[in-house]
């Protein structure tokens, strides 16, 4: 799922100076040489910028969700109803009217949304992972860093995938939660009756999310020039702090 190497293309350590072959690489191979050789894209890439795989990764993400709309409409639906609920307890003003209302909003943030939230979600991961690898001597740029991010989120994409897939294939009626698609812990837990932090926390462990860090630490290690055993550890403590607006929110409930 990830190359471990400590060399870039033209044997190298990583960290240094691309070759010229790496150099000439096409962007295109990137997002196929980030699945199996991800070290040899950051060593290539460490100076190139973020534009064009946040870019990517972002207009291929949001054709997802339109595409995906349809077979998740069943899990905004039990979503919408759990939240309207605990939102109706805590507050007896609420109605069933104004949440509705709040559900339109809510379900065209869920589907335009993603052209936004995407691109913000790689810069504030890649702004984590660069305050997070200084406490780890890592000498990375801020813009190398939110290249790592970008390119870690690349199979984000092949989730989405595996999403529509899914929902095509399954029992709506199973449907009945957000991690009910995932490739994780929080897929086996019913959310009508599982503790909901426990569900925010372990939802976070699923394929796509320890890869996605599994690529951070790659890159951060690439990019920082630290070793191995010091980026895991930073790109740990970057999943810990993503579990954090889950967990509020799973709090509130």
């Amino acid at each position: 799922m990830a190359d471990l190497s400590t060399s870039d293309r033209s044997g190298a350590p990583v960290g240094t100076a691309p070759s010229p072959e790496a150099a000439r690489a096409s962007w295109w191979e990137d997002f196929i040489d980030i699945f199996y050789a991800p070290s040899q894209v950051y060593a290539r890439r460490a100076g190139s910028g973020f534009g064009i795989p946040m870019l990517v990764v972002t207009l291929l993400i949001t054709a997802l969700a339109f595409a995906n709309s349809g077979v998740m409409q069943p899990i905004m639906d039990a979503e919408f109803a759990r939240s309207s609920a605990a939102a109706m307890r805590q507050n007896p003003q609420l109605t069933p009217e104004m949440m509705a209302k709040g559900r339109a909003f809510g379900e065209g943030i869920a589907k335009y949304g993603t052209i936004i939230f995407m691109p913000v979600g790689m810069f504030l991961t890649g702004l984590l992972l660069w305050l997070v690898g200084k406490i780890f001597d890592a000498r990375e740029s801020l813009a190398a860093a939110i290249m790592v991010a970008a390119y870690a989120f690349v199979p984000r994409i092949l989730e989405g995938v595996l999403a529509g897939v899914q929902g095509l294939l399954l029992d709506p009626s199973s449907l009945n939660g957000r991690f009910k698609l995932s490739l994780g812990l929080g897929r086996f837990l019913d959310p009508d009756t599982a503790s909901p932090v426990l569900l925010a926390l372990l939802g976070r462990v699923d394929v796509f999310t320890i890869w996605v860090t599994v690529l951070l630490a790659i890159g951060l290690s690439v990019t920082g020039r630290i070793p191995r055993s010091r980026a895991a550890m930073a790109a740990a403590i970057v999943w810990l702090c993503g579990a954090i607006p889950q967990l509020m929110g799973a709090l509130r409930s």
